[in-house]
């Protein structure tokens, strides 16, 4: 049986585009873009994980606005749930890490980035909401 990972996930707004971030080569599914995120810790809500992971990863404090989706998509090696959440960008600029590019992409335009599968699932929620 397949380990079930939980992650949270920010899709950050700013001016009717969303932050995209795409894996380093180096990271497992490198070069893929995904809505960025990570592993949801035992003591920490959903919404404290996303919070943690995006200061963590991009150096900035966001506020979230409003739960977006919840996505399972089964991987080869494990099993996704992935809470995503509306958030917004309160302080700081952005710097990456874990990430090798960023960009602020339109909306209607999410489809045409080399999404991972899950972040794909995401995008067609946030297209269909607008």
């Amino acid at each position: 049986m397949k380990a079930t990972i939980k992650v949270c996930a920010a899709a950050i707004i700013k001016q009717s585009k969303v932050l995209l971030t795409r894996r380093a080569a180096s990271e497992e599914m490198g070069g893929g873009w995904e809505f960025p995120g990570g592993k949801i810790e035992a003591d920490e809500t959903p919404e404290e994980c996303v919070l943690r992971e995006i200061r963590e990863e991009l150096a900035i404090d966001i506020e979230v606005d409003s739960f977006c989706t919840n996505v399972q998509y089964e991987y080869e090696s494990f099993f996704l749930d992935m809470d995503v959440y509306y958030c917004r960008i309160s302080e700081g600029t952005i710097g990456i890490s874990v990430h090798d590019k960023f960009v602020w992409a339109e909306i209607d335009r999410l489809l045409s980035f080399d999404l991972l599968p899950a972040d794909i699932l995401v995008a067609k929620k946030i297209i269909s909401r607008e």
